[in-house]
């Protein structure tokens, strides 16, 4: 493949993404705080509308950190839990059964931006990357981008935004961004 072939499928791939992310795109978009939950308390996800999306329930009296995603209707999507006794910091989601989706850790090296691994099954792999702590950060599969997490998208101080693409399992996605968002900015 030569240089200008790599030019053209680069190109290609920023105008696909434009058309998915960003105003007028077709991403599906959500609305989360900031420090999102303390564990013992509730939090909802709005979508793009303001209507009540999802609810995090943070579970209080539990040995380790538990919250649990939960759709509108108040069904249990998945439970997100502080793993112990691991090198690093890391965080399991976990569907209704108790059979784990993905693990969420930070990655050992990442020299110039904050990164982060999600191990889903099947060996795949997202990388989370950018500016964790201010929220504007992405995530990524195999080299593309499946959504972007950023506070530029609102005036409301504390208020973050989730764009997440079309036919990705948005719950994942936005327990993976709870996941985050508790080890990045944990709670006395």
């Amino acid at each position: 493949m030569g240089l200008r072939d790599r030019r053209q499928e680069r190109r290609d791939d920023r105008r696909e993404e434009r058309d998915t992310f960003g105003r007028g795109g077709t991403a599906h978009r959500y609305r989360m705080k900031q420090r999102l939950v303390s564990f013992g308390d509730d939090y909802w996800i709005e979508d793009e509308d303001g209507n009540r999306a999802y609810r995090v329930d943070g579970k209080a009296l539990r040995m380790r950190n538990t919250l649990d995603l939960v759709d509108g209707s108040g069904t249990k999507l998945c439970r997100i839990q502080t793993r112990v006794l691991h090198v690093r910091d890391s965080m399991a989601i976990e569907d209704p059964d108790g059979e784990q989706l993905a693990l969420v850790h930070k990655a050992l090296i990442s020299p110039l931006r904050e990164r982060w691994k999600v191990d889903l099954a099947g060996d795949r792999e997202w990388i989370v990357q950018g500016n964790i702590v201010d929220h504007e950060y992405e995530i990524e599969d195999d080299g593309t981008k499946i959504a972007e997490i950023s506070k530029k998208w609102f005036r409301v101080r504390d208020t973050y935004g989730v764009e997440i693409a079309p036919g990705q399992n948005a719950a994942l996605v936005l327990a993976v961004t709870v996941a985050v968002d508790s080890m990045a900015h944990p709670r006395d």
